[in-house]
């Protein structure tokens, strides 16, 4: 349409007697009278000026297009790393498998990059009184072909903590602090937002020696995206904790629990470690908190040898049940172990 406008221009300047256009684009055979509506491509069509004139034109206007183009992209992928809100990621369900005794294997297959992908969500059966819990069928043998875990020793008393952090709910600040007067390490798997809003709390982490895990930028289901958006997803929330604490996170936690061999075999590749769990419950929605209590009855008659706990740093019962559940843990004979030995453990190096 703007060209239209421009050639509109041109023929209305004609009319008006223009000098300038009259011997730059008209042929002096060529200059009449034009009428309103009359043919003037075909004028200034054998005027080689006009062709170089239009030329300049047309190529003027596609660089621009190129430009404003390339910084949307730019803008586009800004939002996505640097500019991504909490408002923008859905963390309704952030367990789509089962953790309790009705767990049963949940797994679909759709098609992801025009292979089949199976997705499985992560799920694992309770044993009363501190016994070890039964993982899906197969599971513990296709995390260990990839350097994956849920569970550490089992022949050991040794408790691990893990935290998802997809979002700040204000109780991350209390739960560092018992972990501090406690003397316990725990892994905290944060989101884009996360880094990019909490930015103080995860620099605490750090400095007060705890692991910060990947949960990638914008929590989607792994298994569900191509691997070089599975890739992006990692890698763009890593290099911003580089950039800002000059180290690489090396644990992963998957969105949802939901994996598959590939997603697993792609980011093993990457150099990390899936951390899934031994023992997790509904903790995640603030709506539907029960009181410290509830939490404290659900995680105390399922510790175990070798246990990783799921814990969700949203949750006021899990913040205000966690010193006493360390302390009545240890006071039932077991450890809380260095987060850190899971690298070897899970590499199967010595540690």
């Amino acid at each position: 349409m703007k060209m239209i406008y421009i050639v509109i221009g041109i023929c209305r300047a004609y009319e008006q007697n223009s000098n300038i256009l009259h011997s730059f684009i008209i042929p002096e055979c060529c200059r009449y009278s034009l009428q309103e509506g009359s043919f003037f491509i075909g004028v200034v069509m054998i005027n080689p000026k006009f062709f170089v004139f239009l030329a300049c034109v047309l190529i003027v206007l596609l660089g621009a297009i190129i430009v404003a183009e390339q910084m949307n992209v730019g803008k586009e992928e800004a939002l996505t790393l640097f500019q991504l809100s909490f408002s923008d990621i859905d963390f309704t369900e952030e367990i789509t498998g089962s953790f309790d005794a009705s767990a049963r294997e949940a797994a679909y297959t759709v098609e992801t990059a025009g292979s089949t992908n199976r997705i499985r969500s992560w799920g694992i059966v309770r044993v009363k009184d501190n016994k070890t819990p039964q993982a899906d069928p197969g599971t513990p043998e296709l995390l260990q072909k990839y350097q994956g875990l849920y569970i550490a020793d089992t022949e050991q008393p040794v408790i691990y903590l893990t935290f998802d952090e997809g979002y700040e709910n204000g109780y991350t600040d209390d739960i560092l602090d018992v972990l501090q007067r406690q003397k316990v390490n725990a892994i905290f798997f944060i989101t884009g937002p996360y880094l990019n809003q909490h930015e103080n709390l995860v620099r605490r982490m750090v400095e007060e020696g705890h692991a910060v895990g990947n949960h990638t930028v914008s929590h989607p289901s792994l298994p569900t995206l191509d691997d070089e958006k599975l890739r992006k997803e990692v890698a763009d929330l890593d290099s911003l904790f580089f950039e800002k604490f000059n180290k690489h996170m090396v644990f992963l936690r998957p969105p949802k629990g939901e994996y598959s061999e590939r997603s697993l075999s792609v980011t093993s590749e990457m150099g990390y470690i899936n951390v899934f769990w031994s023992f997790a419950y509904d903790d995640w929605n603030r709506n539907n908190q029960k009181g410290w209590e509830n939490a404290y009855n659900k995680v105390m008659p399922n510790l175990h040898n070798g246990a990783i706990l799921l814990l969700h740093a949203v949750s006021s019962d899990n913040a205000q049940a966690l010193e006493r559940i360390i302390i009545d843990t240890k006071k039932k004979g077991y450890v809380f172990g260095d987060v850190f030995d899971l690298i070897p453990f899970a590499r199967g190096e010595k540690q």
